[in-house]
């Protein structure tokens, strides 16, 4: 039965990880190149405990893949992995509900110890980044992912499209549904979030997932 996925768009890079990581999993390790086939694989296969989450593969941008995956599949353990190590980036991922955050400069032994780590309960991030999340919270951007997490997998997409700058009727359009049920869902959206407008919204939307032109 496998217990993980490993989600990143180059196949040489995640057949590395898969030979280091078989032995701490004990279990079968599934592989997904893009977004779109990691959220089908996490509904074909319900058993899924970990997921190893590379932040700049195809359909996922910045830190959105994230917050999708924590909103949809909240039991799942999400562990971001990139070559990014831009200090906001992982103090946003910490606070929106990530796991763990591994580099792609860190050692493929250390793997085995941040499953370990994250199976047991406790997060994990390599030792020259653990003061990061430690001594400088952000409590804004922990209390705007604990709104996210209220919202519904489609008010999630309906925010993302708002965040896009996308009209109700262009969304109704995008998710093959009535410009009455984007209006409702928008409502719903505003008050979870406790915004005045869907431009508030959207604002505080990119600001909390856009990561930085750093990024790989």
């Amino acid at each position: 039965m496998a217990r993980a996925i490993i989600a990143d768009d180059h196949p040489l890079f995640r057949a590395a990880m898969k030979q280091a990581l078989s032995d701490s999993l004990e279990s079968e390790i599934i592989e997904a190149s893009s977004f779109s086939q990691l959220e089908q694989l996490l509904l074909q296969f319900p058993q899924i405990e970990l997921v190893f989450l590379d932040l700049s593969m195809p359909g996922n941008r910045g830190l959105t893949g994230l917050t999708v995956l924590r909103s949809q599949f909240p039991d799942i353990l999400v562990v971001i992995v990139s070559a990014n190590e831009d200090t906001r980036v992982i103090r946003q991922a910490m606070a929106l509900g990530a796991s763990g955050y591994i580099p792609k400069s860190v050692p493929l032994p250390e793997w085995q110890t941040a499953v370990t780590t994250v199976l047991s309960g406790d997060n994990w991030l390599p030792e020259s980044m653990r003061t990061v999340s430690l001594t400088e919270p952000d409590v804004e951007m922990s209390d705007f992912a604990n709104k996210l997490e209220q919202l519904t997998p489609q008010q999630f997409k309906v925010l993302q499209c708002i965040a896009d700058g996308l009209l109700n009727k262009q969304i109704a359009y995008e998710l093959g549904v009535q410009e009455t049920t984007i209006k409702q869902h928008a409502s719903a959206i505003l008050r979870k979030l406790k915004c005045v407008n869907r431009t508030q919204a959207g604002i505080l939307f990119r600001q909390m997932l856009d990561t930085p032109d750093t990024l790989e």
